[in-house]
């Protein structure tokens, strides 16, 4: 369903050609060549221009999809561009594509007057660039604004779909909002893409529902999913599982007023559904969650220790958790089209699921609600009788539970590198062997990414975003005091030494006491390696460099 005539539209050139020039860039419209802009460097500085004249012949010509913005770095601008891409589905029947690949261009790499700290910064840089160029799930489209839910979309005043799409965009759902600023001022309208950090079941193209009825209806369930909104802290200090730190803050409760607040204005009244367990670290935060929410009105707070009602696999103990709010669920409603495109039921709240991270367990308590509303939408339009559901229909059920199960994956690859665990749960119902070896091997995988890696991709994020700004008189790299982290190789090598010495020495230590004696020396020096360490835990890991901690 279209919601105006795509000629009534604003839309952005699609595809555009790349001719690379000794000192500038030229980018213009495939379709409108007369259309374009150029990026060049004049007198040292870099400059956005409408004029795509040039003189001689480009050294290089090549096909790009979209302009994703522009940065400067120490050296110069570097301008975002996406070199690939994807056509994965429609969203109200306007195409979306996913960014398959993007890639920075450096418009400037002059270093001749750079000192050798500000040489080995712009180096960090561009490292942070590269993470930025290999993001997952990433989406755009040339026709239609995405970072608004059906019902939100659906209401907009008439000729709010004119504008350009920049000026559409809900920025603080736009993941290069900052990128963007350049080429805004410079009115580069045409080029100028939003894209969104998203999932795949917003766009994807299978029809979830095949029967033998068509009906020209919208139905749009929204729900949200975050963190616990209080200021705390976990920070990694190479423990499986670090402790959890509630950081007391006068300004806590106008925190948690705040975001609730937004939530009120933009959806409606929240239920807050807190899956964290109810005892240790994350108990001690779900009771101050607990404390601030029962202050605020239009907001209900529903406890549910998911791991200890539900296990590891029994998946239908969440009904214990449905009948807690299904009277609450059910007047909060949906969103209803009829094929005149009436509105006929509008949602009139919002559920807002959290575990911890916002992931695994997440992801499962939404899938199970998204069922519960999708039986009651085709009850509703007549697809179901009264007495039957989804699950009835084997194909159509296993459809529904695929989507939710790779919109779990996506969003915990973008988040946390590895597939969602507890997959198993959404997609078959119960957990399985292949599961659980899946699951194990996702849960190692964090385990070194969260410790050795999540440092630079804060980095990375607190660059494109804004929060950091490049300042030549401030480096953020330079060594201040021990860096223990350069020392972890020298750490690790000496631990995996030690224990294979230990382990050689102790298999000797029989013939005489001298084996023994050393399989003691090597023992006790592993074991202080070991107590170094871990007492400096943090330390050891990946820390973000660009902006304190709080």
């Amino acid at each position: 369903m279209e919601i105006v005539p795509i000629s009534n539209r604003f839309k952005l050139y699609d595809q555009l050609e790349l001719q690379e020039f000794h000192d500038k860039y030229v980018i213009k419209s495939v379709e409108s060549p007369d259309q374009g802009f150029s990026i060049c460097r004049r007198d040292g500085n870099i400059e956005l221009l409408s004029d795509t004249t040039c003189s001689g012949s480009p050294s290089r010509v090549s096909t790009i999809f979209g302009v994703g913005g522009t940065i400067r770095l120490l050296t110069g601008t570097y301008l975002l561009i996406i070199t690939s891409r994807k056509e994965v589905g429609f969203f109200l029947g306007f195409p979306i594509f996913r960014v398959v690949s993007m890639k920075f261009l450096a418009c400037n790499t002059d270093m001749r007057f750079s000192t050798s700290q500000e040489k080995r910064d712009e180096a960090y840089f561009m490292t942070l660039l590269k993470t930025v160029e290999n993001t997952p799930g990433l989406y755009y489209s040339y026709e239609t604004d995405i970072t608004l839910n059906c019902q939100r979309r659906y209401k907009l005043a008439e000729g709010w779909m004119c504008k350009p799409m920049w000026k559409q965009a809900d920025p603080q759902f736009v993941f290069n909002r900052n990128l963007l600023e350049e080429l805004i001022e410079c009115k580069l309208d045409g080029f100028i893409i939003p894209i969104v950090q998203g999932n795949i079941s917003q766009f994807d193209r299978e029809d979830i529902i095949s029967f033998q009825c068509i009906l020209s209806i919208l139905v749009s369930l929204f729900q949200i999913r975050g963190s616990i909104p209080l200021l705390w802290e976990q920070i990694v200090d190479l423990s499986y599982k670090p402790q959890l730190r509630i950081i007391n803050h006068e300004q806590t409760p106008k925190v948690v007023e705040r975001h609730f607040h937004n939530l009120l204005q933009r959806y409606g009244e929240t239920i807050a559904v807190d899956l964290t367990d109810k005892q240790g670290d994350e108990g001690l935060l779900s009771m101050a969650f607990a404390a601030e929410t029962q202050k605020l009105p239009n907001v209900r707070y529903v406890p549910f220790d998911f791991h200890h009602v539900c296990g590891n696999s029994n998946f239908d103990k969440l009904q214990i958790l449905y009948d807690q709010i299904s009277e609450e669920f059910a007047k909060q409603g949906y969103f209803l089209v009829d094929e005149e495109r009436n509105i006929l039921e509008e949602q009139r709240g919002i559920i807002r699921c959290n575990c911890i991270d916002s992931l695994d367990r997440t992801n499962v308590t939404q899938s199970y609600l998204a069922q519960k509303s999708l039986n009651a939408q085709l009850q509703r339009v007549g697809v179901l009788t009264s007495i039957e559901c989804i699950s009835n229909f084997v194909e159509d059920y296993s459809k529904f539970r695929t989507l939710w199960a790779e919109q779990g994956d996506e969003i915990s690859l973008q988040y946390a590198g590895t597939h969602a665990l507890k997959g198993d749960l959404v997609r078959y119902g119960k957990q399985t062997i292949g599961g659980l070896i899946k699951d194990g091997m996702s849960a190692v995988s964090r385990y070194y990414l969260n410790n050795f890696h999540d440092g630079v991709r804060q980095d990375a994020l607190d660059l494109i975003s804004g929060r950091y700004t490049v300042n030549r008189n401030n480096s953020p790299f330079q060594l201040n005091g021990f860096e223990s982290f350069a020392y972890l190789p020298v750490a690790s090598a000496l631990l995996i030494g030690g224990l294979t010495l230990t382990s050689v020495t102790l298999q000797q230590a029989g013939r005489n006491a001298h084996q023994y004696l050393s399989s003691v020396l090597w023992a006790g020096m592993t074991a202080g390696v070991m107590a170094v360490v871990k007492a400096n835990g943090r330390q050891f890991c990946s820390r973000p460099r660009l902006c304190r901690l709080l």
